[in-house]
This record gives C-alpha cells, sequence and structure tokens, in this order.
C-alpha cells in the first residue's frame, strides 16, 4: 500500500467520525435556531431582521423580498 492511500483512508475515518459526532450538534442547534426564528416571527410582523428573513426565505423557498405577512402566518400554525 502506498502512503497517499494510507493517509486517505485516514482521512476518510477521521471525516467520518467528524461528520457523526457534529451532525449531533448540529441536529441540536437547528432546532434551538428554528425555536428561537419562531418566537421572533411571533412577536412582530414584516419587515424582520434580514437574519430571520433569510431563515423564511429558506424555508419558504422562495426570495426574501417575495415573502407576505400571510406565508409568514400560515407557516407559523
Amino acid at each position: 500500500m502506498g502512503q497517499r492511500r494510507v493517509r486517505r483512508m485516514q482521512r476518510q475515518a477521521d471525516m467520518k467520525t467528524s461528520r457523526r459526532k457534529n451532525g449531533v450538534l448540529k441536529k441540536r442547534e437547528n432546532a434551538r435556531r428554528n425555536a428561537r426564528m419562531v418566537g421572533i416571527l411571533k412577536q412582530g410582523k414584516l419587515p424582520y431582521l434580514p437574519s430571520v428573513m433569510s431563515w423564511l426565505s429558506i424555508q419558504l423557498n422562495k426570495p426574501s423580498s417575495r415573502i407576505t405577512q400571510a406565508e409568514v402566518d400560515a407557516l407559523l400554525t
């Protein structure tokens, strides 16, 4: 076996354990972020902070400039 192959296999194994370890942390972080964003959405009306609009854009799969209050209300229910 060549040294490049050994290093590549070691790197693959390290990345696999890293994904497994960090995946759990990222799921928790995403759950906290979703809860925080929903809390902010319930408090106010459009326009929201840029970070909230970005999150809404991802959730609704549309540009933030096209998001309406009706869509936000539907997302919250």
